[in-house]
């Protein structure tokens, strides 16, 4: 057994530390680009009231604005009741006779940071998040929204913003 360990490392089986430790994974790269656009427009102002009033448009609440740091935080309540959950709750709950929990409802949050990108433009940042509740009042799960579609509607709606106010229409 004294030879298994130099065996192990002859092998390739110890890990070795990253060649560049402080390189953004991969998946986290493509995120970034994913939640981040840029705008040809110089208004920090105008970015911010434009993110904000699409966001009231979608049922949030501002909580936070901050224009000098260009951030913007907003959340909204929503049912996460869905029948299918349900059903298998009142199904598994009745065969092992127990109470068995099931999503009840949910805060969606959305992050807004902004900074300028060179003289003529602003980087976006959007960020949208979840907490779930169970109907017993626990919290059942708490993630971050990656679905790209979220993204590309929400910044091609931005962009719309922002034109019809650059235009003053």
């Amino acid at each position: 057994m004294r030879w298994a360990v130099p065996l192990a490392l002859a092998l390739g089986c110890a890990t070795s530390p990253p060649r560049h430790p402080l390189d953004p994974h991969p998946r986290t790269v493509a995120q970034r680009r994913m939640q981040t656009r840029r705008f040809e427009t110089t208004d920090e102002i105008q970015v911010l009231q434009a993110s904000a009033a699409l966001l009231v448009d979608h049922g949030f609440t501002i909580d936070t604005s901050e224009h000098r740091l260009g951030v913007l935080v907003a959340s909204k309540d929503r049912k996460a009741i869905e029948a299918g959950q349900v059903i298998l709750s009142i199904i598994v709950g009745a065969l092992s006779k127990s109470d068995v929990p099931y999503d009840h409802h949910q805060k969606m949050r959305a992050s807004i940071v902004i900074r300028p990108v060179g003289k003529k433009s602003m980087a976006v940042r959007a960020t949208f998040q979840r907490i779930v509740w169970n109907n017993h009042g626990h919290i059942s799960r708490r993630e971050a929204l990656n679905d790209p579609e979220i993204y590309t509607k929400f910044f091609a709606r931005l962009a719309k913003a922002l034109f019809l106010e650059a235009h003053e229409l």
